[in-house]
């Protein structure tokens, strides 16, 4: 219950922050956004409906379509953060703030996105839309539903061209692509862990030097080359990404021929890492 609560109150705080976005720096701008959110922003441009009831509306209706691609935790998640965005994006209308830079607020516009999406995100929630119609898309088409995302808010963007010109748009986009930025940067930590990989002719000598020397776990997985036929130990551990040139050097003392490949990881838990009951 306690983190159920915690949870809540963590999409509250990414739904206000998000709010503070649109209404402080990207609608008093004239720039644009991608998703749900970019097309009532046109909408707000051109008809001067209100933000936040748009998107409730809109969002709705996509959660009454998408919801069986969602599980019940994320759906409940989503259902709050989506009522708390638009309640937000409706009490924020008013505020405003004295900045006539449109390159600082694009800036700040994309921080704040990233910081309230990352949030409600990364406690398990969506904030629907566009999200939603990525799932849709990955099922039915097969599409990486991180490409799907970029597409569906591209389309959007690119559709503000028309309202905003050329010049805005070009923010848009920049801003977009700094909300990105911080929005992996608060899911993902100060500290994303990185998998390795490790296939060489003498694995038993690299396996010792990294449990001696770098209290790391390692993972002796058997395989072979499909060429040749030859019977291979492969190497994999899990490390900090400060930690992967101390392993390189390593596997370079040992042999200069191994094959190394490195693979971001975003949740680690386990020994050593996270403890599973506390994620």
């Amino acid at each position: 219950m306690k983190k159920i609560t915690i949870d809540i109150i963590m999409i509250m705080i990414g739904a206000f922050l998000f709010a503070l976005a649109i209404n402080l720096f990207v609608i008093p701008n004239d720039l644009g956004e991608g998703g749900v959110t970019g097309v009532t922003i046109i909408l707000y441009y051109v008809m001067e409906w209100s933000p936040g009831l748009v998107s409730f509306a809109i969002n709705a209706v996509l959660l009454i379509i998408g919801y069986r691609f969602l599980n019940r935790q994320t759906t409940i998640y989503t259902i709050i953060a989506v009522t708390f965005n638009s309640i937000f994006l409706y009490l924020t209308e008013s505020w405003s703030i004295q900045s006539d830079e449109i390159m600082i607020n694009a800036i700040f516009g994309g921080v704040f996105v990233g910081v309230g999406i990352g949030l409600i995100i990364r406690v398990g929630g969506t904030t629907a839309g566009t999200t939603i119609l990525a799932r849709i898309a990955n099922k039915f088409l097969g599409w990486n539903i991180s490409y799907a995302l970029l597409f569906f808010d591209l389309i959007v963007a690119f559709s503000s061209y028309f309202i905003i010109g050329a010049e805005a748009l070009m923010l848009t986009i920049m801003m977009l692509y700094i909300g990105t930025k911080v929005m992996e940067f608060v899911i993902e930590g100060v500290n994303p862990q990185k998998a390795v990989t490790i296939i060489s002719k003498n694995p038993n000598a690299i396996a010792d030097q990294v449990s001696y020397k770098m209290n790391r776990g390692v993972t002796v997985l058997s395989g072979h080359g499909y060429y040749t036929k030859e019977q291979k130990e492969i190497l994999y551990i899990v490390i900090s990404r400060q930690e992967v040139i101390k392993l390189k050097n390593i596997v370079k003392a040992v042999d200069k021929d191994a094959f190394i490949a490195i693979h971001d990881v975003r949740d680690v838990f386990g020994e050593g890492f996270i403890e599973l009951s506390k994620s």
